[in-house]
């Protein structure tokens, strides 16, 4: 079980009208320890997060309205997370949020991270602590995931967390365990109230507690849930059943994640190459986009899907404000204003697309 801290972050968004959302569907290599080239491949990897970065500090069009971006889980490198952070901190418009999937790294080391950030990171620390303090783990591999908030000033604020319930296929690299995250922030936006997690694990239970608690104490709900994946399997039926069943229900009759709009960023589709305990019925991609049934995009479901493709592409898409406070977001409840595919030159190209490209379900 973990715990869901409250963190206040100064955020200026615009009132009363729709935030913008940019999933980075990227081909991931999740790196063993005896790998080859290890070099090759994180220089592989942080270039592909460079272009995206570039493209969104260039801003052309309407990308100078990004708030958040997302990108998968165990995609950055370590050892290029500080140029990343001072693109961000340079480049990048003020109020906007960067969530990172970061790559492995042993908890010893973790813990030196979360040391260098301890002002946002408190509690993470103690938690840490108190784990290293029972047993010998300071070996022990940390799937973790950094969100990088630009406040209004232009302050950058750091936030780690670790994942908590880590995947069979995970445990299994270099036979050993890894470690499980006991600390997750929800973020609450000042002055423009609005409030979002990330994720790197789907612990629904714990997340729809706390928003409930978060509504029935102030009347706010949780507004933007972002799960960030390396998901081999998707399409499977088990995650159908969850958004149709279980999760959709709570979206539609829970008051504290009502109006959560949920977003899946998952790996590109060629990660699979990388990984060779996946079986050719795998795939990875299909990122998607799930809101309330009051947005009407399909009938007699709890919630709604748009679920996009597998191979490597950038979505943008606008976060659509919720039904009560603007019922004309039923008639285009969610735009995907652009998609990018990668171009010859190792950066990013504007592609025309039509409904078929998506699929609302």
């Amino acid at each position: 079980m973990f715990s869901i801290v409250d963190k206040m972050v100064q955020l200026d968004f615009p009132l009363g009208h729709h935030l913008h959302c940019m999933i980075s569907q990227l081909p991931n290599h999740i790196r063993f320890e005896h790998e080859t080239e290890p070099q090759r491949i994180n220089t592989e990897k942080w270039q592909r997060i460079q272009s995206v970065l570039e493209l969104v500090a260039q801003g052309e069009g309407n990308l100078k309205k990004l708030h958040f971006l997302l990108f998968p889980e165990a995609t950055l490198p370590v050892e290029h997370f500080d140029e990343a952070l001072a693109i961000i901190q340079q480049r990048f418009c003020a109020n906007t949020v960067t969530m990172f999937g970061m790559e492995h790294m042993p908890l010893h080391a973790f813990n030196r991270l979360v040391e260098r950030y301890a002002d946002d990171n408190r509690e993470m620390l103690d938690a840490i602590e108190k784990d290293r303090n029972s047993g010998d783990i300071d070996n022990l591999r940390v799937n973790w995931a950094a969100i990088i908030v630009k406040e209004n000033s232009g302050r950058l604020r750091i936030f780690l967390q670790a994942k908590s319930h880590p995947f069979a296929g995970e445990e299994s690299l270099d036979n050993r365990d890894l470690y499980h995250g006991k600390i997750f922030p929800l973020f609450r936006s000042e002055p423009t109230g609005f409030n979002f997690m990330a994720m790197i694990c789907f612990d629904i239970n714990t997340v729809i507690q706390h928003a409930n608690e978060l509504f029935f104490s102030t009347r706010q709900h949780l507004d933007f849930l972002a799960i960030l994946e390396c998901n081999p399997k998707p399409e499977h039926a088990t995650f159908r059943d969850v958004t149709n069943g279980f999760y959709g229900e709570y979206l539609a009759a829970t008051p504290g994640v009502r109006e959560t709009i949920t977003a899946f960023c998952n790996s590109a589709e060629a990660t699979r190459d990388s990984l060779p305990q996946t079986s050719p019925q795998d795939t990875f991609g299909h990122s998607s986009v799930l809101i309330h049934k009051n947005h009407k995009m399909a009938p007699r479901k709890p919630v709604c899907r748009l679920r996009f493709g597998a191979d490597s592409r950038l979505y943008y898409f606008n976060l659509p404000v919720f039904h009560e406070f603007d019922p004309r977001t039923t008639r285009m409840p969610l735009k995907v204003h652009s998609i990018f595919a990668p171009d010859a030159s190792g950066g990013w190209q504007r592609i025309n697309f039509s409904p078929v490209d998506t699929d609302n379900e």
